[in-house]
């Protein structure tokens, strides 16, 4: 009796230890690591999706044996779904799970994700229509649409998701008729996209982010011109009507009224400063797409268009560089004219070549000749990048800068900082805070490089040495005996720049502009929600005039 009832007792302590161990591994938990959707909005009025997931499973978690994807609507045709492991397709069920009315089921059938292990999941979605609305902003010439990539509930998913969406536009819209909808949604990441081409020359918005949320929505949207779409493929109907009473009326009413104050107040300023901060931004996007290691072998000017550093900065970084090299000297600061050497001394680089083109011509403005310049410079160094980590070359140049800075300063003597700050003054001119740093390292005396009186004309070495009026000719190596204030010099370093922008290319806003129309063009950006459309788990709903939709997330 005694013995059965040991074995009894095993069993039982058996059976509760089988349960939990089931109950525990009941649970869905994973990291989705990464999800990378390509949006083919195309003109035929319908779009294309193609996902990548790949998902981390946690010990001891739920084998991940179904993948829920949401879809925008319901008016996609489910004969265009298919989807694969490494090229080995898997069945598609209607069991879908999300909390949205669309979607579908990937069953992972023998390549289900094991507890502790990693893998990816491909899905493709042919065709889904009524993607198009008319823009809230220009309805009767532009169409738009917006998406939201499908999301996990937060009770199953964890840990940072890097997310990349890249939108195709419809065939033939130009970049100056494409306009972004900035990502809304508290996207940790730019809200404005990188603009590029792809492999078929329709335009691409790429937004990426590697610090998402697995479990958040995000939305992105776009409008192009009607011109490119059939006219019955954009809804002219909202996609359902709420009836709403009582409560809800007032609600719906109090969430209006937040909804177009900001979308008339807050998100205009907000785009304003974003794109007066994109105008700016004149590499080209593909520059940000990271490769890896460090592009060493930049010169400072190639290292300041690398940063975007402005650019009244690097003409004059550039203009400093072909007078310490005597291929030109200052005749006049203002307005500025140079006297180029004939022959050109050896050694130039094509940037500086084609600076002393623009100034070649004493009848011409220099400023056309200098965007020209400018726009060979970037691609240049867009090109020299290729394969290269942006963010590694630009902390390297960077570190050289402050290396430069600090030798600056710990020297001992003014004639050895003099010396120093000759040899690497392009350098320093990388740092943002290079005006205040310049006026606060020269306090004490200065000796002025010898290069310096074909910078100045103003400058004599010694009183009746040169006639009055002519350009100074002095060697191009070492220090001059003359000494002069630190902080007259420093200020004459500093208003270099200052002066460049003055004298020679004018409005340095509308320089660049010119020059960023043509290396990174600049769509125009929308701050208003266009119509509807996503991915994800739950319902969300915008004011009368928006199209609304629900979509469904996954398990």
């Amino acid at each position: 009796m005694k013995k059965r009832l040991v074995v009894l007792l095993l069993v039982l302590l058996l059976t509760f230890t089988l349960t939990g161990s089931a109950s525990a591994q009941s649970n869905y938990s994973f990291n989705l690591t990464t999800e990378t959707v390509h949006v083919y909005w195309n003109g035929d009025g319908t779009i294309a999706l193609d996902y990548v997931f790949t998902f981390a499973n946690d010990p001891g978690a739920h084998v991940i044996d179904y993948v829920d994807v949401g879809m925008p609507n319901g008016d996609y045709e489910w004969g265009s779904i298919s989807a694969d492991v490494n090229g080995s397709p898997l069945s598609i069920s209607s069991d879908f799970q999300g909390d949205g009315p669309y979607g579908f089921a990937v069953d992972m059938g023998g390549y289900a994700i094991q507890p502790g292990q990693t893998g990816s999941l491909h899905v493709y979605v042919g065709r889904i229509s009524s993607m198009y609305y008319p823009d809230s902003d220009q309805p009767d010439t532009y169409a738009s649409g917006e998406f939201s990539p499908t999301w996990f509930g937060s009770a199953y998913v964890h840990g940072n998701t890097n997310l990349t969406v890249i939108f195709h536009l419809p065939p033939g819209v130009q970049p100056e008729e494409s306009i972004y909808h900035p990502a809304r949604g508290v996207w940790p990441c730019d809200a404005n996209p990188q603009t590029d081409h792809d492999g078929e020359g329709r335009i691409m918005f790429t937004w990426a982010c590697a610090s998402a949320s697995g479990s958040s929505q995000y939305t992105f949207g776009m409008s192009v011109p009607k011109q490119y779409l059939p006219a019955d493929a954009i809804v002219t109907a909202p996609a359902f009507n709420l009836d709403l009473s009582g409560l809800m009326d007032n609600l719906s009413s109090v969430c209006c009224f937040g909804f177009f104050f900001l979308m008339f107040v807050g998100a205009p300023i907000l785009s304003a400063v974003n794109e007066r901060k994109r105008k700016f931004q004149y590499m080209p996007p593909k520059i940000s797409i990271e490769g890896h290691g460090i592009k060493r072998g930049l010169t400072a000017v190639e290292s300041a268009v690398l940063m975007e550093q402005p650019l009244d900065k690097v003409m004059t970084m550039t203009l400093f560089g072909v007078v310490k090299k005597e291929a030109a000297t200052v005749v006049t600061r203002d307005p500025l004219k140079l006297q180029v050497a004939q022959p050109l001394p050896e050694g130039l680089h094509e940037y500086e070549k084609d600076f002393l083109l623009a100034f070649s011509d004493p009848n011409k403005l220099p400023k056309a000749g200098l965007q020209e310049m400018t726009v060979k410079l970037i691609k240049s160094v867009s090109e020299k990048m290729k394969g290269f980590s942006r963010k590694e070359t630009t902390d390297y140049y960077k570190s050289i800068m402050e290396r430069a800075w600090q030798q600056i300063e710990a020297a001992g003597t003014p004639e050895v900082k003099s010396q120093m700050y000759d040899q690497a003054l392009e350098w320093t001119m990388l740092d943002k805070d290079y005006d205040n740093r310049t006026r606060r390292v020269f306090t004490g005396p200065v000796f002025l490089p010898m290069w310096w009186g074909r910078y100045d004309p103003g400058y004599r070495p010694a009183a009746g040495s040169v006639k009055a009026g002519a350009p100074v000719s002095l060697p191009s190596g070492g220090r001059s005996s003359v000494s002069v204030p630190g902080s007259a010099f420093a200020a004459s370093v500093v208003t270099s720049v200052q002066g460049f922008s003055s004298r020679v290319i004018g409005d340095v806003k509308t320089f660049t502009s010119g020059v960023t129309s043509r290396t990174n063009p600049l769509p125009k950006s929308s701050s208003a929600g266009k119509g509807s459309s996503g991915g994800g788990r739950s319902c969300a709903c915008a004011c009368a005039g928006c199209a609304c939709a629900c979509a469904g997330g996954g398990r």
